[in-house]
């Protein structure tokens, strides 16, 4: 790469090389994670079969817009891992790698001789992380699977909906979303092991877990109360008022009151302080069972003004309410602009691009999105000629189909 496209000194990854062998987008999220904060990131796909993340979602001229931002900050190559050139060239690059990431179903690896003994024997301080659906041993190992059936197995969409309704699923891929975030948090938990014992080890990441984790704690309630929380819509069964109110302009603000100080700064507001008198408003699970109530003040004292009211004299009252945004909404939002939440990116196929930013921001160590997703095989003569092979051999393993 050019010397603009290398990764800050300072980046606090710089020096980690990370394989991504993953597709679509829990593995493959965890990897831009990585390299966002100065990882090498080399993207592996099949030569004839690129990750289907390309293809999701809108494109423009025939570019996929997803992978723009889920690509960015790799390099990327084709490697055929069930060729015998593919399989030797991949055990040379895990050689060089430290970390590998894939979500091939369990056994698909063995079935290439690509294996945790084989990967480990190229290189023992290696870390493998495993993404599947239901992880690598038990009944469903074996199952295909992907973000939707974690969301309705964790009992996410038991709980997500009206009461009289259908158990709901996002419209996203909320799932892979928080198991692409743990997956790069158990790859640092593995290297932070590895400076101590010097060894790599296997992280084994299945999507069912990580979303039921985000879910808190339903299963010590069952546990210990046999208590099974339902699906109560907008509201909280922890506090109230809590829920999404029409404003007199037709659109909408969110409201919380999960401190109690909170709570009764909104019924000062509303014009109720009285209800504040009321022995049940002293906890927030007692509000929640006077919802209808509560809900009534404040939605009506909501929808008698427009939205740009009732945020001021929230604000003005230091109580907890925000606007409902839509896509266009946020990326006109101030307090995103201010954090730089939505920055632009130069794009040499689709010209400049605004996308989320890094996660998060480290006051010494900053990340930043170096490039954009990059097309399919991009960059494959480019790393394997760094890795020693000559054009002879580029051009053996093209006449295998290995790349």
């Amino acid at each position: 790469m050019t010397a603009a496209t290398t990764a800050p000194m300072t980046a606090p990854l710089t020096g980690l090389r990370v394989l991504d062998l993953a597709t679509l987008f829990a593995g493959p999220l965890a990897a831009t994670l990585l390299g966002d904060f100065g990882a090498e990131v080399v993207k592996v796909e099949h030569p004839s079969k690129p990750d289907p993340s390309r293809g999701h979602g809108p494109s423009k001229d025939g570019v996929g817009l997803w992978w723009k931002t889920l690509g960015r900050n790799k390099r990327t190559i084709t490697l055929d891992l069930s060729k015998p050139g593919g399989r030797a060239t991949l055990l040379r690059l895990a050689a060089t790698a430290d970390v590998i990431i894939e979500n091939f179903r369990p056994g698909t690896l063995e079935k290439w001789d690509l294996g945790w003994p084989e990967l480990s024997a190229a290189n023992p301080r290696l870390v493998l992380a495993r993404v599947t659906a239901f992880g690598q041993f038990g009944p469903y190992a074996h199952r295909p699977g992907f973000g939707t059936l974690a969301e309705a197995m964790s009992g996410f969409a038991a709980i997500t909906g009206e009461p009289d309704a259908p158990p709901t699923l996002p419209p996203f891929g909320l799932a892979d979303s928080i198991a692409g975030l743990t997956t790069a948090y158990a790859v640092m938990t593995a290297l932070a092991a590895r400076e101590r014992t010097g060894e790599g080890q296997v992280v084994d990441m299945a999507l069912i877990e990580p979303i039921l984790a985000a879910l808190g704690p339903q299963p010590l309630w069952y546990d210990q109360l046999g208590h099974v929380q339902p699906r109560t819509g907008n509201r909280s069964p922890n506090n109230a008022p809590r829920g999404v109110y029409r404003t007199a302009d037709g659109t909408w603000v969110a409201v919380s009151t999960s401190a109690q100080s909170v709570a009764e700064r909104v019924m000062h507001l509303v014009g109720r302080p009285e209800l504040i008198d009321e022995p049940w408003f002293a906890t927030g699970a007692d509000r929640a069972r006077h919802a209808d109530l509560l809900d009534e003040a404040v939605g009506s004292w909501i929808a008698a003004r427009p939205r740009t009211d009732v945020l001021a004299a929230f604000e003005k009252a230091e109580a907890a309410v925000a606007p409902v945004q839509d896509v266009r909404d946020v990326m006109a939002d101030p307090q995103y602009q201010a954090l730089n939440t939505i920055t632009t990116v130069e794009d040499p196929e689709l010209g400049p691009l605004r996308m989320q930013n890094v996660l998060f921001r480290l006051s010494a160590t900053p990340g930043a999105i170096r490039w954009a997703g990059r097309p399919h095989g991009a960059d494959t003569d480019e790393v394997l000629t760094e890795l020693g092979l000559s054009p002879a051999d580029l051009t053996a393993l093209r006449a295998e189909g290995a790349l």
